[in-house]
Formats: C-alpha cells, sequence, structure tokens
C-alpha cells in the first residue's frame, strides 16, 4: 500500500507511525503491532499507532525519526507493508524462563532493538528477564559484544576512561578526574550518561555548563585541541542498543547487573578504551549494598576485561552515603567547581576521592611512579592546573566559565529543612535522597535539587538546617517536601 507522509512534527526518541483507522483495517495492522515503511530502496520498521481525524485515509503521519532517517518530505509516497513478528521475541521468552541465550540469540535481539523491530514492552521483557534470571558472564561477553558490532567506534589511540557504577547521590569526580588526568597528557574521551535512576549523571550537569551532543568528527577534533572532553555519549551511536535499553530501564526502575556490566564495558570498546578505571562504591542504601557483592563485581569486570584484552582495575569507594553538597545537575556543578577552584567551602569528600581515584589512574598508565599518583594529583589540582583544563574543555565544547557562579543559580521556589532536636547524623539514604530530588524536578529541571548541609558523623543543634530542597515550581516543591517528611532520607539520634 502506497500512502502519503505527514509530519507529526514530533521527535519521539523512536519511529511511531499513525494511520487511519480504515486503513488500518484494511491492511489488518493493529495499534502496537509493527509496519515497514519504504522509500524507495531504504525502508525502517516503526511501532504502529491508529487515529481518525487528524489525518486522512491515504496518509500516514510519521515522527521526526522517520522523517530524518528516509530523508522524506512532507506529502511524498512511500510503501506500507505489515512486518512480520521477529524471532528475537521468542528468545527473550527463552531467557524470562531462565534459560542461558547464545551469541547468536544476543546477537538478533541487540539487532532488533537498534532497528527498532522491538517495541519498549518488549524491550522490558528483555530487561526483566536478566534481572530476574541472571546471565552467565558468557552472556554478559556475548551481549557485550554484540553491542559493540551494533554501534559506531570512536577512533582515538591510546584512550583511558574511567566509570562509576553509579547508586551514590552527587559523587560528580568525573570532571575533576578528567581534568587532573588529561593536563598530563592522558587522551580520556570522556562519554557519560544521562541520570537513570539518579537526580543526575554526569552528562546531565555538564549540560549545565557546555554543549554535550557532538558527533565523532567533533569529539576527535575537541580531544586534539584539549586531550578530553565530557560528553553524552547516547548522541554518538558507540552502543545505540544500550541506551535504548537504558531509556527502558528508566521507566521500570531496575538496572541488572549483567546488562550494567556490558553497558559500560561496551562504551568503554567503543571509545577504543585500553587503560580503565572502574569505582564500585558500595554500602547501606548503595546500588551495591555490601562489600561481598562489590567484590563479586569486581571479579566478573576483571574476568570480562581479560576476554577483551584490557588493561582494567577496580577499585571500591565507600558508597554509604551522599558525596558532595549538591544533588541536582546545577548544585552538583557548583561542587565540581568549587573542587577546581579551590574554594574554601568545596566540598572535601568529593575532592578526596577525585584525588583517589585520579592518582590511581596516574599510575595505572606510568603518568606516576607507584605511590607517587596522590602526590602529583594534589599538585595538578591545588596549582589549579587542573581548573585551566577544565575551563580548556568547557571552551571548546561551547561553554564559558567565566562568572560561572552567577549563572549557577538553584531553582527560585525551596523549602529548609531543620533539625528538631540536639542530635547527631548517623545515615543519608542514597537512594531516598535522590528520589526527592527527582520529585522536586531533577534531572530535567536543571535547577531543581536538594542542598546537604550535613554529613553522617555531623553533630546538630535544634533549628540548625540539615538541607534545603530546590524546585522549579510550588507543586513540585510540596511533592518533595511530602515524600521528604514520609521517607525521612536524613536519619537522626
Amino acid at each position: 500500500m502506497r500512502l502519503k507522509t505527514k509530519s507529526l512534527k514530533l521527535l519521539a526518541g523512536r519511529p511511531v507511525a499513525i494511520l487511519h483507522k480504515n486503513t488500518a483495517r484494511k491492511l489488518s495492522v493493529y495499534a502496537g503491532e509493527r509496519i515497514n515503511i519504504k522509500n524507495n530502496s531504504q525502508g525502517m520498521i516503526a511501532i504502529v499507532d491508529i487515529a481518525s481525524g487528524i489525518l486522512k485515509e491515504d496518509e500516514i503521519a510519521v515522527s521526526v525519526e522517520i522523517l530524518n532517517f528516509l530523508k522524506l518530505s512532507e506529502g511524498c509516497k512511500v510503501d506500507i507493508s505489515i512486518a512480520p513478528r521477529p524471532l528475537s521475541i521468542s528468545y527473550i521468552l527463552e531467557k524470562l524462563e531462565g534459560k542461558e541465550l547464545s551469541y547468536e540469540q544476543l546477537f538478533k535481539i541487540v539487532k532488533d532493538i537498534v532497528n527498532n523491530a522491538l517495541t519498549e514492552a518488549e524491550i522490558a521483557y528483555f530487561v526483566s528477564g536478566i534481572y530476574v534470571n541472571g546471565m552467565t558472564l558468557t552472556e554478559t561477553a556475548m551481549l557485550t559484544k554484540s553491542m559493540i558490532e551494533h554501534g559506531k567506534k570512536l577512533d582515538i589511540k591510546n584512550v583511558v576512561d574511567k566509570h562509576s557504577i553509579g547508586g551514590v547521590a552527587g559523587n560528580r569526580t568525573t570532571p575533576i578526574i578528567v581534568s587532573i588526568c588529561s593536563s598530563t597528557g592522558l587522551k580520556m574521551p570522556k562519554t557519560s550518561s544521562r541520570a537513570i535512576t539518579s537526580a543526575a549523571g554526569t552528562a546531565d550537569v555538564m549540560e549545565v555548563l557546555a554543549k554535550v551532543e557532538f558527533s565523532t568528527d567533533e569529539i576527535k577534533k575537541i580531544v586534539q585541541k584539549t586531550n578530553a572532553c565530557l560528553v553524552w555519549g547516547g548522541a554518538l551511536g558507540l552502543a545505540p542498543a544500550d541506551d535504548k535499553i537504558i531509556q527502558v530501564e528508566k521507566l521500570i526502575s531496575v538496572d541488572p547487573e549483567a546488562q550494567l556490566l556490558a553497558s559500560i564495558l561496551a562504551k568503554k570498546l567503543a571509545v577504543n578504551a585500553k587503560h580503565v578505571l572502574i569505582d564500585i562504591p558500595y554500602g547501606k542504601s548503595a546500588k551495591v549494598s555490601t562489600k561481598k557483592e562489590a567484590l563479586s563485581l569486581s571479579r566478573k569486570f576483571q574476568q570480562l576485561a581479560k576476554f577483551f584484552k584490557i588493561h582494567l582495575k577496580t577499585v571500591l569507594t565507600d558508597g554509604s552515603e551522599p558525596i558532595g553538597n549538591g544533588i541536582g545537575p546545577v548544585l552538583e556543578a557548583k561542587d565540581l567547581i568549587a573542587v577546581l577552584t579551590r574554594d574554601k567551602d568545596r566540598p572535601l569528600d568529593l575532592e578526596e576521592k577525585a584525588l583517589k581515584l585520579s592518582a590511581i589512574i596516574l599510575e595505572m598508565t606510568g603518568k606516576a611512579k607507584k605511590g607517587k599518583g596522590l602526590s602529583l594529583a594534589k599538585e595538578i589540582l591545588e596549582s589549579k592546573k587542573a581548573y585551566l583544563k577544565f575551563k580548556q574543555i568547557i571552551r571548546a565544547q561551547g561553554g564559558n566559565l567565566d562568572k560561572i557562579n552567577s549563572k549557577l543559580q538553584p531553582a527560585r521556589f525551596n523549602y529548609i529543612i531543620k533539625s528538631e532536636k540536639n542530635s547527631k547524623v548517623v545515615h543519608i539514604d542514597n537512594k531516598k535522597i535522590a528520589k526527592v530530588a527527582r520529585y522536586a524536578g531533577c534531572p530535567a529541571d536543571k535547577s531543581a535539587g536538594i542542598y546537604l548541609n550535613v554529613h553522617k558523623g555531623f553533630k546538630v543543634k535544634r533549628n540548625d538546617v540539615l538541607a534545603t530542597i530546590y524546585s522549579e515550581t510550588k507543586e513540585k516543591l510540596d511533592f518533595a517536601i511530602n515524600l521528604f517528611k514520609k521517607s525521612k532520607p536524613i536519619v537522626l539520634r
């Protein structure tokens, strides 16, 4: 069947097409099913919605993704046919049943995810199958390999990379580490994700300061100038299946271990990393709760690194409470700049962790002798060489740090949380505090979030300020306040 295209003028995040209900009846296609849309020799699969009133029977309304991919103009004709049910769905059912999948099966699943042949619901079943039944190390390696083979690669030599598995509120060490290490000549084209379940990812924070979406050619030019970049990996197509899976993980709020391993390593291998440091925070309310689990995850990273022949180290760090003072893009950006500029009120826990991880990278790459990495990292930070490097990176990405503190203002609506009695802070729950920040509007509302005035071990008096919640609307602020009072993320005794 040939139909005229009509633009939805909608960037849906995936290919979406709408058929008139009478046209859908003629094709025997139902909402949620797949169709092939073909323009000359090029085609793509789209998920169907059905409507009447917004289009004629001889029209098909398509999202921007379809227009761009097929190079369509309004009113041009395309061929429409029913797309067959993907074989990969049967493989997903096998994973749900607890069976081990082969490389060929995983390759097909990943290929169908990249080609939009699977719906979000079907991808959610795949993620759920991994979450419930886990994966063997061989499966995880094959999933990683499949992700790499269905994406682009960054052609830069001798790349050094660092990654945290997440789960700790704040913890914005990456921009500090990249600034310290790249100032020694190390190449660190850092691609980062946006938040999945947290209040902010590194890409969300960097977007406050500069552009984060670039092509691979643009990144090469930035790295040639500065030795580094701090960009969003999702814009590069380095492991596009992973990006689509992450979107589904956001919706169902799960992050299976095997997918986490595959996701991290696929991105590292796609940027051609030869030296990789993995930060594994663990502790009460962190993503990994016990040292035993952290050690198990560390071993799996090491085994996978041997399979892919890369130099990888893991470091277990304290993830029992938030790191830094700010939680949310703007507030976390203020924290990292305070560390780089040596501000007297900088968060020292954030600085200490960034220095520790930088020292390991400097030693594992030979930039510092064993045992001398920390002193070199401190010298680079204290001399403001790291800040100058950070300014250079931001400038190369289209940003400007001049008078930046006046630009980094938190949201105008706020609520101050005070201590009701003389007491001691015994715990700050990462998951609960991140959820409050998300209720306040993070990460979409960049200026929303929570500023912590206390950390574990602090003694407080009655009416001392514990934290301030910021939001761009009164409604979101009320939601966040109610959740804070109900969930009690800051525990006092």
